[in-house]
């Protein structure tokens, strides 16, 4: 159990929402971009909820240029500690009256990795990862994604860039290979001029034309997959 109550952000949209999505903070924290992508998603119909996964540490937000101050946040975190926070906002969403097959989850960057190893761990409607890293090195007492990919019980959305220099082309496909193997469906987008933090706007590596795209095919997913 959670001996800490996980700050929660949380997004209505303005109709009856149609699911609820949690959305996986980056390796900076709760940031800026990340509430307004909760917002977007909140626009789209979806009640948004973020869990702040720094909270034991002061809920940190970290400048973009700020490595080490990003390094340092993310070697505070457990595999326990962070599966214990996703529970708390899946909580919050069956507080909702949503069903665990009513609720997705979304990362970006440190938050994508988690979303995958929850697919895999947690009997969730579908899961999207923008470029998670620890593809074949585990991250937080996680596996590597190769090992978690092949136990995904969800369907799951892997959306990356081929210029990122933490996560290759390669280390993808082998990604790829693995998530096939669960039996879920499983697809993978490559975008051949997007780096590592394509999708957000307040970053040098930003690429609208990868970003736009990535966001519908994220809509689409969970579209297809959470709309009984």
């Amino acid at each position: 159990m959670n001996s800490q109550l996980t700050p929660l952000s949380t997004h209505e949209p303005t109709s009856p929402a149609r699911g609820a999505l949690v959305v996986v903070q980056e390796a900076f924290g709760v940031t800026d971009h990340i509430e307004d992508v909760a917002r977007r998603l909140a626009a789209a119909g979806w009640l948004a909820i973020v869990p702040h996964l720094y909270h034991r540490t002061g809920d940190a937000r970290i400048g973009y240029d700020d490595m080490p101050g990003a390094g340092r946040e993310m070697s505070s975190l457990t595999a326990d500690g962070i599966l214990d926070d996703i529970d708390t906002a899946l909580a919050a969403a069956s507080t909702r009256g949503f069903s665990l097959s009513r609720v997705g989850i979304v990362g970006f960057c440190m938050g994508g990795s988690v979303a995958l190893a929850v697919a895999a761990r947690r009997d969730i409607g579908a899961a999207v990862t923008f470029y998670g890293g620890g593809v074949l090195e585990g991250r937080f007492g996680l596996a590597p994604l190769v090992d978690e990919a092949i136990a995904l019980r969800c369907p799951w959305l892997g959306l990356y860039g081929d210029l990122d220099h933490g996560i290759s082309p390669s280390d993808v496909e082998q990604l790829r290979e693995a998530a096939a193997k669960s039996g879920q469906p499983v697809r993978i987008v490559r975008y051949p001029d997007a780096g590592h933090g394509f999708n957000c706007d307040a970053r040098a590596s930003y690429h609208e034309q990868s970003a736009l795209d990535a966001w519908q095919q994220m809509l689409d997913w969970f579209d297809e997959h959470m709309n009984e």
